[in-house]
């Protein structure tokens, strides 16, 4: 049997995936304001990096960046899971006898 409350590769995995492309690609002014501007604090950081660290620095940068955006994923994914195996339980226990 499946667990949906693990993050795997599974039917919710791809129910969040075509949300995320969907849905939550359209963010209101209110999300807008709560973005992480990583471009804008590379940029701020690099002016002041002495030119011959600023490459290896860029790239450490980037690494932090894809590791971050790998762990928000990985938590939203399974506190959506949780939400979502919690709600349907809460409407499966009103129907048992």
């Amino acid at each position: 049997m499946v667990n949906f409350r693990e993050v795997n590769d599974d039917i919710l995995k791809g129910w969040f995936d075509f949300r995320e492309e969907t849905k939550f690609y359209y963010a209101d002014d209110e999300d807008r304001k709560h973005t992480v501007n990583f471009d804008e604090i590379v940029e701020k950081i690099l002016r002041n990096v002495p030119k011959q660290n600023q490459r290896y620095v860029e790239k450490q940068l980037n690494i932090l960046n894809d590791n971050f955006l790998d762990y928000i994923d990985y938590w939203n994914e399974k506190y959506y899971r949780n939400g979502f195996c919690d709600g349907s339980q809460l409407v499966m226990g009103c129907f048992e006898e």
